[in-house]
């Protein structure tokens, strides 16, 4: 079967049909993959007490022992209840010694839900299970700005709070990195608006900046900027807040992404100020100034460079993570440094 279209998946999210047997959730928004995995496990185990219903296993464990997976898969519940393994930081692992198994025997009358990260085209574990008859593959991206505004309005309607156009603006410019993260920024402000009923441009300054969403938008205008020093230092903030290496490039790879379509619009007649003004999704309106500059900084060629050497980064920091740290902070510096040298002409 085929990746499931984006309209089809949050019904199938939230009701599982019976028939499906293995699901893998995948994807370069590790966020969503996390919070797609995990309903799709609640609204399939639902609330039963047999322990034996749900069982929780990672990567590491069914590639040191690749029979493990099946025989989970196999084993009855203690009550009758469908049996749910959740397989989870399978990240760049190869899974298939593991899952191939399941593939050759769909009706275990168990479900798999395999948490992966992102899986290129027509390769590997992703085409295995696109090309299963049974099997369904759920693909995470990062969010829209239309999944951020429907994401702003589901958890400001759950709080029963309004916002005023300027903070909306803010936060719709400063979240989609990563859904858990997102989601989580979003609780912070509405519980430190409760029962103010509106939030204010102030709110999400004081909160939304606390917990680094505009730090990010401080590193990538410093690598993008060319400012060297300002970049390691922000990315420090970011790790010691607990935001992962991936974030922040996956942040970069989308800043790239639209200085690459802002810079094809400056035609004669058309400067960079006149580009950042009109581009949509709307620009926060304080940082039209700070792109509009990098424009001149980064040619078409270069950006094209950029974005390369950021998929070769993000590429390396999956297959080790471990290093991904390391590997991620060295390719901000070169960018940063590069455009500092552009400024420098």
């Amino acid at each position: 079967m085929v990746a499931l279209k984006p309209s089809e998946i949050e019904p199938f999210v939230r009701r599982p049909p019976e028939r499906a047997a293995l699901v893998l959730v995948y994807g370069p928004d590790d966020g969503l993959v996390a919070e797609r995995a995990g309903s799709i496990v609640r609204a399939a185990a639902g609330k039963a007490d047999d322990p034996f219903s749900l069982v929780r296993l990672d990567g590491a464990e069914i590639v040191a022992d690749p029979s493990r997976l099946i025989d989970e898969a196999t084993t009855v519940s203690l009550f009758g209840d469908r049996r749910v393994v959740w397989v989870r930081d399978c990240g760049a692992r190869n899974v298939l010694p593991a899952l191939q198994p399941l593939l050759d025997r769909p009706d275990t009358g168990s479900l798999v839900v395999i948490e992966a990260g992102d899986l290129k085209k027509g390769t590997g574990l992703r085409k295995k299970v696109e090309d299963h008859p049974t099997a369904i593959a759920i693909p995470c991206y990062p969010d829209t700005a239309q999944d951020i505004a429907r994401l702003i309005e589901q958890e400001l309607k759950e709080a029963k709070l309004a916002i005023e156009p300027d903070a909306r603006e803010a936060l719709e410019a400063h979240l989609g990195a990563d859904r858990l993260a997102s989601r989580g920024e979003l609780r912070k402000l509405c519980l430190y608006a409760h029962g103010l009923g509106r939030i204010t441009l102030a709110d999400v300054v004081a909160i939304v900046g606390d917990a680094s969403a505009f730090a990010v938008d401080e590193l990538l205008d410093a690598v993008a900027g060319g400012d060297p020093a300002e970049a390691d230092a922000t990315l420090g903030k970011l790790e010691s807040s607990g935001i992962p290496p991936s974030v922040a490039g996956t942040m970069l790879i989308r800043h790239f992404q639209l200085l690459e379509r802002a810079r094809a619009e400056v035609v004669p007649g058309r400067s960079p100020t006149d580009v950042v003004e009109r581009l949509q999704p709307p620009i926060f309106f304080r940082r039209r100034p700070v792109i509009a500059r990098q424009l001149g900084l980064w040619s078409k060629e270069r950006i094209a460079r950029a974005l390369d050497l950021l998929d070769e980064t993000m590429r390396q920091s999956r297959a080790k993570p471990h290093l991904a740290a390391s590997i991620v902070s060295e390719a901000i510096l070169k960018l940063a440094r590069a455009a500092a040298l552009a400024g420098r002409r």
